[in-house]
């Protein structure tokens, strides 16, 4: 096939390529730049196709492979290349270790002062911290249900009180009783 004949045969397809790009990509831009990139292949490597073969299926196998190609290489480009002996870079990314130490210093403050409540509002609190249901605590402590609603709120105070006197700053009370309770 000559060169003339390829380019008009190339011509005849420009919006059947234009709107198949465009499916593939469903952007206007990226696929103004995926037709691009097929018609400098098809160009480039013109004495490839075979005479007498389908140069629409040719044409748009070039297309999607391309397609194909670019986005496995976006997926590429997010991965992280560690060069490191150990592999450093690469474990310490999301699955990082902290140092819990602080957490559970803070934690065994916060027992002892539950504790330290009364046996009243403490029991209801620590059922309900534990994952009972507020009716199921009604049921086993064999008390009406607003009474067990109030007194783990009373318990809820009276902790955010001990914090806020423990901790002198009311902001830093708040940040820790929201993460624990």
């Amino acid at each position: 096939m000559s060169t003339v004949e390829f380019y008009n045969k190339f011509e005849e397809l420009n919006i059947l390529l234009h709107s198949f790009a465009y499916k593939l990509t469903k952007n206007i831009e990226d696929s103004k730049d995926l037709f691009q990139e097929t018609a400098f292949r098809a160009l480039k490597n013109r004495e490839k196709f075979r005479v007498g073969t389908n140069f629409k299926a040719w044409t748009f196998t070039i297309m999607k492979n391309i397609f194909i190609n670019n986005y496995r290489k976006k997926l590429k480009a997010n991965t992280v290349i560690d060069s490191t002996d150990n592999d450093y870079y690469i474990n310490s990314g999301a699955n990082s270790i902290t140092n819990s130490g602080e957490s559970s210093i803070m934690m065994k403050e916060l027992n002892k002062m539950i504790n330290e409540l009364e046996d009243e509002i403490k029991i209801p609190f620590v059922m309900h911290y534990t994952g009972y249901k507020y009716q199921e605590i009604a049921d086993h402590l064999k008390l009406p249900l607003g009474t067990i609603k109030s007194r783990i709120f009373f318990a809820r105070r009276d902790l955010k009180k001990k914090l806020v006197n423990k901790y002198n700053s009311l902001e830093d009370a708040r940040s820790f009783a929201t993460s624990s309770f």
